[in-house]
């Protein structure tokens, strides 16, 4: 079955994903620089306007002094203008900093903002900075942290830094970028939770109706695979709130989770398009395979998103997703999905008009959400300011998830008011079809049938008549009934079939035996003798020559 290789193939993915080192851009950071180099990136974060905190503490040997710390700012005459230009020495990248804004934190006892002291270590002095820095800017911003030590002999440093924003738990760990998003992903994994459970009503429902079909599953698992992913991430930004490191791995598997539910989702729209378990019991084998080879590319391009974010992604840059090779290959796979879901579409309107209530609102929905992703991939990319673009992106894909599953819960809801309702045959009935002598000749295809919410107009007063019938094949009229005996139908001058009792005899099954009497154990009682009437009494009298009348 299409949908379970569909499975098969994301969780391919899955294992192939859990090998990938995610990039966890920590407001905790610690680490060791050893270098030959004499300026090195150690790490960002986007402070507010009046509440932004650094707080250090640098350990390297006497020896190797004198260091420096580089605050920069993601003014186009800052940081674009020293990151990743070979063409410019350290004296030049450090000239561009602002003296008057105390940019430069020298790393020596002679600096007393920098808390530096002489200790001693295994007979080697070192020195030792502790201290802090506070950030105030007119709007939000990235702040760059680098090491430099211009025409020395290499840097060496270990170096431990806590960057916050404010005391809230809300904001105090997080980026200025990340604002929010903990509790825009707690609303969202509430709204999902309760449109799984709904789907799960309507399962249960579904399912005592013979119409829990496999397309309904794999919704619900997408929703289900949903708010699993939006669990983890509630997870991983709760502990990342309270400590500024958070678990990696838990953010890691949340975005596993959410790319699995997208490609299920994406798969039940396809097969939907193609009409199974609307129009068809089973996919032809070409389809199969050609689906077969579009998930397998879908899938193995998510992979190396996976891996070129995790990898190739530069650290020193505010960077999206999308904004990649892969992401690029990810939006024209999206495109060609959309025009695939178009042609399915128009085939299956094609071959089954009677679908039109479904397969409209179905396609002019969905059409808005196979371009919403593009189209906020292009908008992040170049549209939104780097400092505001992760909160706004989580939202809206968020978004673009919670209408595509919401639009699906609505046409499929099993309600007689429901006039979009999709399915007409029984889960029962696919069997019968599939195992019926015509299985090989397109017997795939279910019958032509009154549209499927009418299986609800009778809820109150079931039909039991259509619940234990199985339609395999159309209402044969009496005409084609006799052509199939090879019999010439007569007909009138009206162009009237003319049936006689011979041609019903071939047609019409026999009819019942007559019932026999029932037998009686005992003799009947005999019958009371009938009394003469009142008129009958008169006459008899009459005819015996007596008279009646009355004595004077």
């Amino acid at each position: 079955m299409e949908g379970r290789l569909g499975v098969r193939l994301l969780c391919l993915a899955a294992l192939s994903s859990v090998f990938c080192v995610d990039l966890v851009l920590a407001k905790y950071v610690k680490g060791i620089v050893d270098t030959k180099e004499d300026w090195v990136f150690l790490t960002r974060f986007c402070f507010l306007t009046d509440f932004g905190r650094l707080d250090f503490r640098f350990r390297y040997p006497k020896s190797r002094c004198c260091q420096n710390i580089l605050l920069y700012f993601d003014d186009t005459s800052q940081w674009p203008a020293v990151y990743k230009r070979p063409e410019k020495n350290c004296y030049q990248k450090e000239a561009v900093l602002r003296p008057e804004n105390n940019q430069v934190i020298n790393l020596t006892t002679r600096y007393t903002w920098s808390g530096c002291m002489v200790e001693g270590d295994e007979n080697e002095e070192v020195l030792s900075c502790v201290g802090g820095r506070s950030f105030r800017s007119v709007r939000e911003r990235w702040w760059y942290i680098a090491l430099s030590k211009c025409g020395g002999d290499g840097l060496q440093l270990e170096y431990e830094m806590n960057l916050t924003n404010g005391k809230s738990f809300w904001t105090k760990h997080f980026s200025a970028d990340e604002f929010g998003i903990l509790e825009t992903d707690i609303t969202f994994l509430v709204i999902f939770s309760l449109v799984f459970l709904l789907s799960c009503y309507f399962a249960y429902n579904l399912k005592g109706r013979q119409l829990f079909h496999t397309t309904y599953k794999m919704f619900m698992t997408a929703a289900g695979v949903e708010v699993l992913s939006l669990l983890f991430h509630c997870v991983y930004w709760g502990l990342y709130g309270r400590d500024g490191v958070g678990n990696g791995s838990l953010k890691l598997l949340g975005k596993l989770l959410f790319s699995v539910s997208f490609l299920l989702f994406l798969l039940m729209l396809i097969l939907l398009g193609k009409g199974f378990t609307v129009t068809r019991a089973r996919i032809s084998h070409s389809g199969s395979v050609k689906l077969s080879i579009y998930m397998t590319v879908y899938t193995i391009t998510y992979v190396v998103l996976f891996i070129y974010e995790s990898e190739f992604f530069d650290p020193g840059e505010v960077l999206y997703a999308y904004d990649s090779p892969a992401g690029y290959g990810l939006m024209g796979l999206q495109l060609l999905a959309y025009v695939w879901f178009c042609y399915a579409v128009l085939v299956s309107l094609k071959h089954y008009p009677e679908k039109q209530p479904f397969y409209v609102p179905f396609f002019t929905t969905y059409t808005l959400w196979f371009f919403a992703v593009p189209v906020m991939a292009l908008i992040a990319n170049f549209g939104i300011p780097r400092w505001a673009r992760e909160k706004i992106v989580n939202g809206i894909q968020l978004g673009i998830h919670l209408y595509a599953h919401i639009v699906f819960l609505v046409i499929t809801r099993p309600s007689a008011a429901n006039k979009n309702f999709p399915y007409h045959v029984r889960t029962s009935q696919i069997g019968i079809l599939m195992s019926s002598p015509k299985a090989g000749e397109g017997a795939e295809s279910f019958p032509h049938h009154a549209y499927g919410n009418s299986s609800f107009l009778g809820d109150s007063q079931p039909n039991f008549t259509e619940l234990f019938s199985i339609q395999s094949d159309p209402v044969k009229t009496v005409e084609e009934m006799v052509a199939r005996k090879g019999q010439e139908v007569p007909r009138n001058s009206e162009q009237k079939i003319i049936t006689t009792a011979a041609d019903l005899t071939s047609i019409l099954p026999p009819p019942p035996p007559p019932i026999p009497p029932r037998p009686t154990s005992h003799a009947s009682p005999p019958l009371p003798p009938r009394l003469p009437s009142f008129t009958e009494y008169f006459s008899m009298q009459g005819g015996g020559g007596g008279t009646f009348g009355t004595k004077a």
